[in-house]
């Protein structure tokens, strides 16, 4: 078989990679890009694959003719996630997985790390000099919290979903999800979307997971926004897209939110004059949250991992379509 991938990986791993699929052919773009998402033309050799790893064009995917899976180098897949496209690959048998299970330890721990730096108030402490017994100094001891008792809401459920609840086990927190269909193996209580309102209103801290899709534009729009509890934390690790971040600015100014982290804007880089700049008690993470050390030897682990699934006839992980 050919194996095609667009990554940008040091040649040592690309070394890797074709020793590890070894017998099967490895085959290179004839151009690199600076990013995963650059919107290259197709490149030929793409369409002798029989197995794609990266981010191709769709109208390269739909063009293969020797294609039988694509494994997409994200978590994300928006490019890729219409009706049609889901509609050909189901047609012609061709299997579509992401890299979830790359990115969502990352993300997971980058969300609990927002959660612990906003409970024991490190921006504030980070940004004080202050004497031991001073009202300053009383305050932010009296401003920490614990994450111990409170509530969380997390509005799209997936892997990161799953592997936060993990690592908040120990807080005790009462946690429920918003998912538009549970399917039954969930690690907490799910409710479907038309509840949000009513479960916004009792959640101490909200983490947004929504995927870029036309359902979730602005699905926090200023009535979402509105119905979240006062004083409540909210957390974005989704994608900007899905919030009105002018409504959400609103809603930090007036003291209904208490604070807002997010990773993910609309868009990214958020413009330097954006309103929420000015908001003190809004964090910003420039997309990082999949970041971790060795990323690329990682994700081409867990490719030969789901190659040799794919070779013995086992189910492919993080499978999509």
């Amino acid at each position: 078989m050919k194996v095609f991938t667009d990554l940008q990986a040091p040649r040592e791993l690309i070394d890797w990679l074709r020793a590890s699929i070894a017998p099967h052919e490895l085959l290179l773009p004839t151009q690199g890009a600076t990013s995963v998402l650059a919107d290259l033309p197709t490149d030929p050799l793409m369409q002798e694959a029989d197995i794609v790893l990266g981010q191709p064009r769709v109208d390269a995917v739909l063009s293969s003719r020797n294609l039988k899976w694509l494994q997409i180098s994200t978590a994300g897949y928006t490019r890729y996630d219409s009706a049609e496209f889901r509609a050909e690959m189901r047609t012609r048998g061709i299997v579509v997985s992401n890299s979830s299970h790359v990115y969502d330890a990352p993300c997971a721990e980058h969300v609990l790390a927002f959660m612990l730096a906003n409970a024991r108030q490190l921006p504030r402490g980070l940004a004080t000099r202050c004497a031991n017994g001073t009202p300053e100094w009383l305050a932010l001891r009296r401003d920490s919290r614990l994450l111990q008792g409170q509530s969380l809401l997390i509005a799209g459920y997936g892997t990161i979903a799953e592997r936060l609840i993990e690592l908040l086990e120990p807080f005790r927190m009462s946690i429920t999800a918003i998912r538009r269909q549970a399917r039954g193996n969930e690690k907490v209580p799910i409710i479907p979307p038309d509840q949000a309102n009513a479960a916004l209103a009792t959640a101490d801290h909200v983490v947004n997971i929504l995927p870029d899709n036309p359902a979730s534009l602005r699905w926090f729009d200023a009535g979402r926004l509105g119905h979240m509890k006062p004083g409540a934390i909210f957390y974005n690790i989704g994608r900007g897209s899905t919030v009105d971040q002018d409504a959400l600015a609103e809603a930090l100014k007036s003291g209904h939110l208490a604070a807002a982290w997010l990773d993910v804007t609309d868009p990214e880089p958020l413009a330097d004059d954006h309103v929420l700049w000015t908001c003190d008690n809004c964090h910003i993470t420039p997309h990082t949250a999949g970041g971790q050390f060795d990323e690329t030897r990682i994700l081409i682990g867990r490719f030969l991992d789901n190659l040799q699934r794919h070779l013995s006839g086992q189910p492919i992980v993080d499978r999509i379509m």
